[in-house]
């Protein structure tokens, strides 16, 4: 049996999350927004308002090499997840579980759930996870969610993530004020994450696949376009994936966004560092993220009800890791503006975008009826 590293103790802080209903008193809630590249998990009992647990953990797997030595690898373990197994990279193989949002190597899934289990505390009563999945993800999809959890949680219920995006964003405190524009009764969630872009209508029930688009071309995408114009430019420089993915993270940016530095990055050639310029490269990349991005919210506000128009207008949300390219909001905005649609809005949730969801998870959780839960114990 192959043994798994143990991690570090979770993060304790407390929350402000309102209690409502919930069964036993020593029921363990839980939030999985389960990512492509990060997964957030937020845990609190059903009769407390402390959060437990709030983490963000790195969507992956390294298996250890059959070939690594002894004493290489923190107490000869061999399995690693999230940051540990990146830090390891060069003696593991690396598995991300997920693809477009959805499972794409169950094994790994299923691992992946296990830890994430691991770093829930130990209690007594029923542990129940709402867990996010694509608007769009099929019953396939869902069943491998189902089976890659079944026996670490008591219950469970899958709600498309917009929906928990949009519960989590919401303030309750201002549901009154005539001004607010509440993001549960009619918003326009744009989700650009690793390996899908995905855009969604979310007016007050769960969205369906009709009310979203998804594309396969986001972050992975981008890295790809970035990659080839770079080696194009630079073809001795060794450039990888991870390098590019690396450099795109720190300087991306919409063409427009002002004050941006250089994009340098420093390569080994023939053992010697060089630094290399790939500005143009990450402006290319990132343009036709956002060139696709309009399109497709452009399209679904096509399909909206005429009357619904100019509030959805006035919710258009950007979030996941695409959201953080400088200017991405204002540069959408911009285009919106340009199409003829009258004054819309777009707002970025920003680096906290990934807290959303696994919040809004939490939420769903405390309001759910027992006839809402799905048993899993297996």
């Amino acid at each position: 049996m192959s043994k798994t590293l143990a991690a570090p103790a979770a993060r304790v802080v407390s929350s402000a999350v309102a209690s409502s209903s919930a069964s036993a008193t020593d029921t363990l809630l839980v939030g999985f927004d389960w990512g492509t590249n990060i997964s957030s998990v937020q845990a609190a009992r059903a009769d407390s308002t402390e959060l437990l647990v709030q983490e963000l953990i790195p969507t992956v797997v390294g298996y250890a090499h059959d070939d690594v030595l002894d004493g290489i690898l923190p107490g000869d373990e061999r399995v690693f997840f999230g940051k540990l197994a990146q830090k390891h990279r060069q003696h593991v193989r690396l598995v991300r579980p997920l693809s477009g949002g959805v499972i794409a190597d169950r094994a790994a899934a299923r691992d992946f759930a296990k830890h994430i289990r691991s770093r829930l505390p130990e209690q007594s009563g029923e542990i129940r996870a709402v867990i996010g999945m694509p608007a769009s993800s099929d019953l396939q999809a869902r069943e491998n969610a189902r089976a890659a959890v079944q026996g670490l949680f008591a219950k469970v219920i899958f709600v498309p993530e917009p929906f928990l995006a949009a519960l989590g964003y919401r303030d309750e405190s201002r549901l009154r004020d005539s001004e607010y524009q509440d993001p549960v009764l009619n918003s326009l969630y744009v989700d650009i994450g690793a390996g899908s872009t995905d855009v969604c209508v979310v007016q007050g029930r769960y969205p369906t696949a009709d009310d979203q688009l998804s594309a396969p071309f986001a972050g992975d995408a981008v890295d790809q376009i970035i990659l080839d114009a770079a080696l194009a430019a630079y073809p001795d420089s060794g450039l990888t994936l991870a390098k590019v993915r690396e450099a795109k993270e720190k300087h991306s940016f919409v063409m427009g966004e002002e004050g941006h530095a250089p994009a340098l990055v420093t390569v080994m050639v023939a053992g010697k560092p060089l630094k290399i310029d790939l500005t143009a490269q990450i402006a290319k990349g990132c343009e036709a993220l956002l060139e696709k991005t309009f399109e497709m919210t452009r399209e679904l506000i096509a399909r909206a009800e005429p009357d619904s128009i100019g509030d959805l207008l006035q919710n258009v949300i950007v979030t996941g890791g695409g959201s953080l390219i400088r200017g991405f909001g204002v540069a959408l905005q911009t285009k919106l503006l340009e199409e003829g649609f009258e004054n819309p809005r777009v707002r970025v949730l920003g680096q906290n975008y990934k807290d959303h969801v696994a919040r809004g998870a939490l939420k769903t959780a405390r309001q759910a009826q027992d006839r809402h839960w799905q048993h899993v114990i297996g």
